[in-house]
């Protein structure tokens, strides 16, 4: 790409049906809001969301992409009065809903230790049925091989289980992650003695986890995904670093009680012939008290990560470290989600309804500063949107969305090889000494290497928005991106080429990248660029495409 001094400040962000409310209390959303204000009082908060904020935003949270310049502009244009809650309820039916549900909690569960193509469905089928939350992760923690349609849940367990390179399976690592995912409790540092800076966190609560995930195994009988258990006969012993007294637990919910290693159950005189489970399964047990309702920091955690999910962050932040000194920022909001999550029976999309309809979501990421004060108010406050980094999948799509070639491309690969072949070299003949010693462009080529570029190393969560120099390399000089900005019949160049009009041209640029319409000096600086040189008009518009798409108001959610 050629310097675009015209296009500098370009670069700058400028930024279901639902179920019946519980009686005598206010709908949750108008709750969210009234405790979101009253933890705030004397603090500012930030206006509404225009449309286009809006409009993007809830189309990259439950469809993971940014509408079609076409479907922007009828929202835009639309006067209706609930337009917002028509266009949520529209998205929460959609089939795209599952979809991103699923992408975005298969990076929070399994944090891309890998892929599987069984995995993948059973959670767009999860999310596509609605499936309640301590439903998913029961079949998620206790995977029944005998069920067809459920048993790709074990790869969860089956994935920490495997042996890489010169490591031993990291039993620590997977009790590590079903505390700290399911229950918000990182229980890293209390493998060896009590936490040392938690004191909610005890030895006992690792250990009592660890009893049961090191008895777990991958089974080899079978050609999917499955975890065997070895008998447990006793309770563990496990002792301190710091005190070489003796202690005991049997199975245990981290702050919970232990429970009981039943008495008389002998081991089986050869485990290779063995059952995958044994008389005694505390793996089942486990599953089965974790997501019990009684449970209820299993339903507050949910709700934190749902939270999570749509604002940016958790009313307990970081995700994963409750406890007494790591206080909500909102506490009889926390537990007014918890509430109403356990009594709507753990449904996801009923509460995710609920938080979208509220005004805490559908303000502004902008703060115009009001009586003075130009400090915008804190994250923690969720008085003022918060910016969040979107996926390398969400980018992928969205950039696929915005040059226009989503379709075409879907379509071929959807055809016969040999088909989609020919119409792949007749669609780019034009090009043919360029694209030569090229790849293919494919939907498998971009997201792949937007995964490549943006998304985080294995086992590392994804919580903030960050920029690195290998994704500034990638959108620079990356293949597929150079491929996407030429000109095809129909893509966003050759439509923008088409027009006549160069103010209706720049409204289509910013509509199908950015989502909204152009200020006037926007609109001015694009056409004074594109029209400087005129045998130089595809180029500039090629740039101009660019510069959105890598623009700060593009890379994030806001």
């Amino acid at each position: 790409m050629r310097p675009l001094n015209l296009l500098a400040g370009l670069l700058v962000l400028t930024v279901g049906v639902a179920a019946p409310c519980l009686a005598a209390e206010p709908s949750l959303h108008n709750a969210i809001d009234d405790l979101i204000l009253q933890a705030g009082i004397g603090i500012p908060p930030a206006g509404r969301s225009t449309d286009a904020e809006f409009l993007r935003r809830v189309s990259l949270d439950f469809s993971g992409r940014i509408p079609s310049a076409e479907a922007a502009r009828a929202f835009l244009d639309d006067t209706s009065p609930d337009k917002r809650q028509q266009l949520i309820d529209s998205l929460l039916a959609s089939p795209r809903y599952a979809e991103q549900m699923a992408g975005r909690f298969d990076v929070m569960l399994m944090e891309r230790r890998g892929e599987d193509a069984d995995w993948r469905a059973w959670l767009v089928r999860s999310f596509a049925e609605n499936k309640p939350w301590n439903q998913l992760v029961h079949e998620l923690l206790d995977p029944d091989a005998e069920n067809e349609a459920a048993r790709a849940s074990a790869f969860f367990m089956t994935k920490r289980l495997e042996s890489y390179g010169q490591n031993p399976t990291d039993f620590p690592g997977l009790t590590r992650d079903i505390g700290r995912i399911f229950l918000g409790f990182d229980l890293q540092c209390a493998e060896c003695h009590d936490h040392l800076f938690i004191s909610d966190y005890k030895q006992v609560d690792f250990q009592g986890l660890f009893t049961v995930y090191q008895n777990t195994f991958v089974r080899r009988d079978v050609k999917f995904p499955a975890i065997g258990e070895k008998a447990m006969t006793a309770p563990l012993e496990f002792v301190s670093v710091f005190d070489p007294t003796k202690k005991k637990t049997g199975p245990r919910i981290p702050l919970g009680k232990s429970f009981e290693v039943p008495a008389g159950i002998e081991p089986p005189k050869n485990p290779k012939t063995a059952p995958p489970r044994p008389e005694f399964s505390a793996v089942s047990l486990i599953a089965r008290e974790l997501t019990h309702a009684e449970n209820r920091q299993f339903a507050r955690n949910a709700v934190n990560r749902l939270w999570f999910v749509l604002l940016g962050r958790g009313i307990v932040h970081p995700l994963d470290l409750h406890h007494e000194a790591n206080v909500p920022s909102h506490p009889k909001l926390l537990e007014r989600l918890t509430d109403d999550f356990i009594a709507h029976g753990y449904d996801v999309k009923w509460l995710l309804r609920e938080i979208a309809l509220s005004e805490t979501y559908q303000r502004s990421s902008q703060f115009a500063a009001e009586a003075g004060d130009a400090t915008p108010p804190a994250p923690s406050s969720f008085l003022v949107a918060l910016e969040s980094r979107l996926s390398a999948e969400q980018l992928a799509d969205s950039v696929l969305i915005a040059t226009g070639e989503l379709t075409r491309l879907t379509e071929l690969k959807e055809k016969p090889k040999a088909e989609a072949t020919t119409e792949a070299a007749a669609a780019t003949i034009a090009d043919a000494a360029k694209e030569e010693a090229e790849p293919e462009l494919t939907i498998d080529a971009i997201q792949s290497g937007f995964k490549e570029a943006f998304a985080n190393e294995a086992r590392e969560p994804e919580d903030g928005v960050e920029s690195t120099v290998k994704g500034a390399l990638f959108w620079r000089n990356a293949v597929p991106v150079q491929q996407l900005l030429r000109r095809r019949p129909g893509n966003l160049v050759d439509r923008l080429m088409s027009q006549s009009d160069n103010q209706k041209m720049v409204e289509d640029l910013y509509l199908s990248v950015l989502t909204r319409r152009p200020s006037d000096d926007e609109s001015q600086l694009i056409v004074s660029f594109v029209t400087a040189e005129k045998d130089q008009r595809e180029p500039a518009i090629r740039d101009a495409i660019w510069a959105l798409l890598t623009s700060s108001e593009f890379y994030v959610n806001h």
